[in-house]
């Protein structure tokens, strides 16, 4: 019996990423069975598609997979090392731009790509387009925390913004929070390195009024170690800012779980104590693993894409491909696309200061 797919159809670039096509197409086709399991479009080079199908897919199951999966061909890839405005206008017929064209044409509602971070934004500039009235895209990031979680953003679509876009990250991120992380009233935090209105860049001086004027629960500034401590669900950077946070809490929960291991393995009492620890230092370890976040949504855009860990492994894209699904299902680009208000103005920025 074959299984029906849900409503949604999720476009995947194939070929993005540093473990494709295999990692990626094993990440599609996982839970294939499950009900709520979008219909998947295989985005790439079809021969290479075709053989990681062939590795991934017992040969009895291989039908009822095919009702579920399609391939699109896309002769190109864009490299993780090219520059990606420049790669994704030379090369119109890679798997990237293909992604985002069928959410552009309505064939798929959401795209997933572990690919060149920077040509997936710029394929999605490109060809889905922002959302009217939003000049700059975010990407949002979800970070563990105590109590729940803190989504961040920007974590690198913008390395340097203008006030008024980080006022306008808050409400995006507002919308996601409600949207997606179920959260009544979410509150929303401007980083900065100080808790107090006066501290921190012009920048953030210019945003905090207008974070302030906005129509969200504003809680002020936060710190970096405020992040992780659940005291905001939502906190705003510029990209620049968000991305070496990102990286660096990514950094700190690998080099942590690799000290434990090494601990653990030095003695015969360490090693004991580490079989009786191991299902909650387990439990620890998913709640800091990209991998189960799965990716990050680029906020903005009309439609909805989904930027994953260019290391991501089958697991993650799966996890990928779950959000993307939720965010179609709840249609986050048209809820930000009517919800966008019209914003105050800045107020001046120092003349030193160059915010473009």
């Amino acid at each position: 019996m074959v299984t029906r797919p849900s409503g949604i159809t999720v476009a995947v670039d194939a070929m993005g990423g540093d473990n494709a096509p295999d990692a990626v197409v094993a990440g599609a086709i996982a839970g294939f069975e499950q009900p709520d399991r979008p219909r998947i479009l295989l985005v790439g080079r079809a021969d290479a598609i075709e053989a990681a199908l062939t590795r991934h897919v017992e040969s009895r199951l291989m039908a009822e997979v095919r009702s579920r999966v399609d391939i699109v061909h896309a002769s190109e890839v864009v490299e993780m090392d090219e520059h990606p405005a420049q790669a994704v206008r030379s090369k119109r017929d890679s798997s990237v731009v293909r992604a985002c064209e069928l959410v552009a044409s309505g064939r798929a509602r959401a795209v997933v790509s572990a690919g060149n971070s920077g040509a997936v934004l710029a394929a999605a500039l490109f060809v889905v387009k922002r959302i009217e009235g939003v000049p700059r895209p975010a990407i949002g990031a979800l970070l563990p925390g105590l109590e729940g979680s803190t989504f961040l953003l920007d974590v690198g679509a913008n390395a340097d913004v203008r006030p008024e876009w980080l006022a306008q990250f808050a409400v995006m991120g507002d919308i996601y929070a409600r949207s997606m992380m179920g959260v009544a009233e979410p509150r929303i935090a401007l980083l900065s390195n100080g808790e107090e209105p006066g501290k921190g860049s012009s920048l953030v001086q210019a945003a905090h009024p207008l974070l302030a004027a906005a129509p969200i629960r504003f809680v002020g500034n936060v710190e970096g170690k405020d992040l992780l401590r659940g005291v905001c669900d939502v906190a705003v950077t510029d990209g620049f800012t968000g991305n070496v946070a990102l990286k660096t809490a990514e950094g700190v929960g690998e080099f942590l779980f690799d000290v434990l291991r090494r601990e653990a393995r030095a003695s015969r009492r360490a090693m004991l104590g580490g079989l009786l620890l191991k299902p909650r230092l387990r439990a620890i370890r998913d709640r800091v693993d990209y991998r189960a976040t799965g990716g990050a949504l680029l906020l903005g855009v009309a439609g909805e894409v989904v930027i994953a860990h260019g290391r991501s492994d089958a697991t993650a894209v799966e996890n990928a491909i779950r959000v993307a699904r939720i965010a179609a299902e709840r249609n986050i680009s048209g809820v930000i696309a009517a919800g966008m208000p019209r914003l105050p103005e800045p107020a001046a920025v120092a003349p030193t200061e160059d915010l473009r």
